[in-house]
């Protein structure tokens, strides 16, 4: 589970946590009222969650840095004062030393832990504190001791919840081209002509008879005209308009669904007695 610095999760995390105020630099004392060091930031998963403090303990356990769980600590933003839980000076000083350009895994996770599963005086040991844990299913939920927080000790750090956001990204799906090209190929075509011819035909009758004398007139030179003609093909190519093509495009609508499970966190208030506790939502 990754684990992020508090600016570099809500770079505004003053105005949008702490109404305006840092929680660096808050006194942390025990419940004895020693004073362990101040804080030098917060830790939170990747679901917005504070996991840890980061305690710079002064010279209490000879200036080192060390992890604080957030379960452990008590807020008191009216002194500006984290109040630490179940730590001794013992357990501080074998804590792992942290510093910021760590990368806090689940193996320097699980050495803090363990630091703070052990017993202190006056407790027992759990059945949760004796579970032996795993990367693959280890679950801060696990261990509400170190990780739970409330609405009396954690008055200002967030309760957090999953939703789904759904958004749309368009994308190129594919491209259309539409051109032309030119293509070949022989025509045939067949048209009809006419020509005309002349027939000339010669005939002897077959009733031969004599003419008087004066009806035979011989002229010379008498010539009879007629005219022909012939059709010729006359063959041409021109252009003619055979096809339309428009291009549109046309949208689909559809509706993807998707379903996932989501958490969100709630307030358990304890209550001890009879104070009359006022919820303003």
């Amino acid at each position: 589970m990754a684990l992020v610095k508090i600016a570099d999760a809500y770079p505004n995390y003053k105005q949008d946590i702490f109404a305006g105020d840092d929680i660096k630099g808050y006194g942390v004392y025990t419940e004895g009222e020693e004073k362990v060091g101040e804080v030098h930031d917060a830790l939170l998963d990747e679901t917005g969650r504070f996991r840890y403090l980061v305690i710079d303990t002064g010279f209490w356990v000879f200036g080192k840095k060390v992890l604080l769980p957030v379960g452990r600590a008590m807020m008191d933003y009216n002194q500006r004062r984290v109040y630490v839980t179940g730590l001794t000076k013992e357990q501080a000083q074998n804590l792992p030393e942290y510093n910021d350009d760590m990368t806090v895994n689940y193996d320097y996770e699980e050495q803090v832990r363990n630091i703070y599963r052990t017993p202190s005086a006056g407790t027992t040991t759990t059945a949760a504190q004796a579970t032996t844990y795993n990367p693959d299913s280890y679950d801060y939920d696990y261990e509400p001791a170190l990780y739970a927080t409330n609405e009396q000790n954690h008055q200002k750090l967030k309760l957090y919840e999953e939703r789904l956001v759904a958004n749309k990204e368009r994308y190129k799906a594919g491209e259309v081209a539409v051109g032309k090209r030119v293509e070949t190929q022989t025509a045939r075509v067949s048209v009809p002509v006419e020509k005309e011819r002349v027939i000339v035909e010669r005939t002897t009758p077959s009733n031969v008879r004599e003419v008087t004398p004066g009806e035979a007139d011989f002229r010379e030179g008498e010539v009879a005209r007629i005219e022909v003609y012939e059709e010729s093909a006359d063959i041409q190519k021109k252009a003619f308009v055979r096809e339309e093509v428009s291009v549109r495009k046309e949208v689909e609508r559809d509706t993807v669904d998707a379903t996932e499970t989501v958490r969100r966190e709630e307030l358990e208030v304890d209550v001890n007695g009879k104070p009359i506790v006022q919820n303003n939502r």
